[in-house]
């Protein structure tokens, strides 16, 4: 359909069906179905020729990292959950070049003829495109250009892997324009980490794009790279009486590549040690028994890293079968565990360069006082807070008590702002075609 039919279609009600799935509740779909047919209108304005070809509307959520903090590139054990923050793409197709226009970042033309890396494009939203059709192609599937409009409500450098919920767009819409829809969401997760190794130049792990692309709360054991184990969990987080809040700490992220690069390069000297590659290969009384070993070759730090790790993983799984089991309560003693762990010994709450600046450290600790009751039982309290996916600045994720959350909410925009607070629902789909 063209621009007209497809906003008619919008405004007539056919799409609320696909809305609702997405976002959750009435209300949240309405708000949809407006941002949808404000995204129709844009592409219009921006891609004249092609507003009367066939269009497509793309989804791609962003992602919350509940266990397995920084174990995925160690092959280890995860937990995580696609969000109801998405980003979108209105798209039709194009010959030879992708001009993507992204809200707030402005036009991206691409010239698609060679996917070849560009060292003037290494850091860029362009590297990623043009990795992810890099990727595309050299597993073998078809490719081409495409006009798009992107608007996210996935905000960068909030800790919900915005990369990757671009990365998964970009991936879903080839599947939907040039491969009948065909690629499967794993596929796709695995180009993009490609895209942001190989194009981009960040050596991130494959969950974030896992739990974007493939949706829902999952269990992810990356034992395997090639073929990870993904076990999707059925559980509905207001039946547990929760709610899921994070909150932007507004902490910049300038130069902090240095810090999150070292968190997997050290975990790797660890490994070195005893001759594996990744932790997940060293048995874990190896670790503890061999603890001085770590401490002479790769410094105190690695060490406390490497017992972060081993005990990290093996959490994430006892996390996922607590959820399973309907056992939130413990689920929760467990993800405590997991907090402390990571302030502790894996030591991604703040940059050791900049001690002036500790907003994750103040908003766990403001959030530890307001969430806090006379029980010293995670599970009796009013909520359990941590730090949220990769660390160092961005997010704080807090599982709160329903009745307790307006409380939390207002504390927390006191401290950083009206608005930096998030109230999120957990997304059953992936990637999606919407329409």
């Amino acid at each position: 359909m063209n621009t007209s039919e497809m906003i008619k279609y919008i405004s007539e009600g056919k799409a609320d069906e696909s809305l609702t799935m997405l976002y959750g509740t009435e209300e949240v779909s309405t708000y949809q179905k407006d941002r949808y047919i404000r995204a129709v209108n844009r592409f219009e304005e921006l891609f004249t020729d092609s507003s009367l070809s066939d269009i497509s509307i793309f989804s791609a959520p962003g992602r919350t990292e509940i266990g397995g903090n920084h174990t995925d590139h160690q092959h280890g054990q995860v937990l995580a959950a696609a969000i109801s923050a998405d980003a979108i793409a209105v798209t039709s197709k194009c010959d030879g070049y992708v001009h993507l226009y992204s809200e707030g970042y402005g036009m991206i033309n691409l010239d698609i003829s060679s996917l070849s890396p560009v060292a003037d494009e290494k850091g860029s939203t362009a590297s990623l495109i043009r990795g992810v059709l890099a990727g595309m192609n050299n597993a073998g599937y078809k490719t081409g250009g495409f006009c798009s409009y992107v608007t996210s409500d996935v905000l960068s450098g909030s800790g919900l892997s915005s990369s990757a919920a671009f990365e998964s767009l970009i991936g879903v819409i080839i599947s939907g324009l040039y491969n009948d829809g065909k690629i499967d969401s794993v596929e796709i997760a695995k180009i993009g980490q490609y895209s942001e190794n190989n194009y981009m130049g960040k050596p991130c792990g494959l969950m974030d794009q896992m739990a974007s692309s493939v949706g829902c709360l999952c269990y992810i054991d990356f034992k395997d790279p090639s073929d990870p184990v993904i076990e999707k969990i059925d559980f509905k987080l207001k039946d547990a009486g929760y709610t899921l809040c994070i909150t932007d700490t507004k902490g910049s992220h300038e130069d902090l590549t240095p810090d999150y690069a070292a968190v997997p390069a050290e975990m790797k000297a660890a490994a070195h040690v005893f001759g594996k590659e990744f932790l997940r290969d060293v048995a874990p009384e190896d670790i503890y028994a061999g603890i001085n070993k770590i401490r002479e070759a790769a410094g105190d730090r690695a060490a406390l890293r490497a017992v972060h790790f081993t005990e990290e993983t093996r959490r994430a799984e006892a996390e996922a079968a607590a959820l399973k089991e309907g056992d939130f309560k413990q689920f929760l003693r467990i993800f405590r565990k997991s907090a402390d762990s990571s302030y502790k010994y894996l030591q991604n709450v703040y940059t050791c360069s900049d001690t002036v600046h500790q907003n994750v450290s103040i908003g766990i600790a403001v959030s530890e006082k307001v969430l806090e009751t006379s029980s010293a039982d995670p599970a009796e309290q009013k909520g359990v807070v941590r730090v949220h996916g990769g660390g160092f600045a961005g997010t704080i994720q807090a599982f709160v008590r329903n009745e307790y959350v307006t409380e939390y909410r207002t504390a927390m925009d006191n401290l950083f702002g009206e608005g930096s607070c998030h109230i999120l629902n957990i997304r059953r789909p992936g990637v999606i075609q919407v329409i």
